[in-house]
């Protein structure tokens, strides 16, 4: 049985992935996500506010009593020619790549152009298989429009695209207007892949202190109905990859994300819940149920019920929407 698949060009064993979490903040970590089953593993994200706080406070550091005479103008080189902000992340880029025999993908979170293309170039030359874009932005600006966030997103990927040789894929938000558009402009821009979605961690409310409160909730399976909609729904319509990043914590949702047509899975949650082997449980479990089926590859399943191939393709619609709404039959109706 073949349980090969191909993601941003990269050959895997297996669709099943470690996607970005602390169990990759080490090498030891990065170890055993390979150890535990992982086809492949997208590392941490660096954040560019925590370049731009590392390198403003070595500025004020190094900036500190100059003036106090002349000479002292000389005591430091000037703050850009030191490797601030990311230098233990592009470290553990080059000694991670060296521990394991499968792709390590870098993860850059920001939202300029300036705080990507420096460090892009570096995880390329640390030696990242791939980067992965994640624009956490949240327009709360009023006066930000939707095609100026679109813009901010295809900006991004061009730049980085122009500084860099290895696959680059982008982390999508579910919030997007017309996320069919979206991805075609990113498609058309020279993304190699397309992550769905983006899990924005939103903030509550403490009713007792009366702050806003910080909590990190892992993902359920229920979550996964969006982005299999849209990998269903973009299958075979676009020329790069589509990935799957919610939700996953059973065969169950790797094998309906494999038929929407995605060609990697990943796991988070699932994997800081039940630890670093359940990578191999699910690719165990998907080998079963494979063979149960009588499927001889992974590639015979992908896609067979996107969009494209489904018998009754506005399934994926708005009549569908209607049809399940008229016929959902409620205990307490006469």
């Amino acid at each position: 049985m073949d349980l090969s698949t191909t993601y941003l060009g990269l050959p895997l064993k297996h669709p099943v992935c470690a996607s970005a979490s602390p169990l990759s903040d080490s090498v030891d970590g990065i170890r055993r996500l390979e150890d535990g089953g992982a086809a492949a593993i997208v590392l941490f994200s660096l954040f560019e506010e925590q370049i731009r706080h590392e390198s403003n406070a070595l500025a004020a550091l190094t900036d500190a009593g100059t003036e106090a005479f002349a000479e002292s103008l000389t005591y430091f080189p000037e703050a850009s020619d030191y490797k601030v902000g990311g230098e233990s992340y592009l470290d553990l880029i080059r000694r991670g790549a060296e521990a394991v025999d499968i792709p390590l993908i870098a993860s850059l979170n920001g939202i300029t152009n300036e705080g990507w293309i420096e460090y892009a170039k570096e995880m390329q030359e640390a030696g990242a298989s791939a980067l992965e874009l994640n624009v956490y932005h949240i327009p709360a600006d009023l006066t930000e429009t939707g095609r100026d966030v679109e813009q901010r997103y295809v900006d991004i990927l061009k730049s980085v695209k122009a500084a860099v040789t290895i696959p680059v894929a982008m982390k999508l938000s579910p919030f997007f207007s017309a996320t069919g558009h979206m991805a075609r402009q990113l498609d058309e821009a020279g993304v190699d892949g397309l992550v769905l979605f983006n899990r924005f961690y939103q903030p509550d409310f403490d009713l007792d202190k009366l702050e806003v409160a910080q909590t990190l909730e892992l993902s359920s399976p229920t979550e996964i109905r969006l982005p299999l909609l849209w990998i269903a729904v973009l299958y075979g319509k676009l020329s790069c990859s589509l990935a799957a990043t919610t939700g996953v914590h059973s065969q169950t949702e790797v094998l309906k994300y494999l038929m929407a047509g995605a060609s990697a899975v990943m796991s988070t949650s699932a994997l800081l819940k039940n630890g670093t082997a359940h990578a191999g449980t699910l690719v165990q479990q998907l080998r079963e149920w494979m063979e149960r089926r009588e499927y001889d590859s992974v590639a015979q399943m992908q896609g067979s019920m996107s969009q494209k191939n489904v018998a009754d393709p506005s399934a994926f619609e708005r009549a569908n929407y209607i049809k399940i709404l008229g016929s959902y039959q409620s205990p307490y109706s006469a």
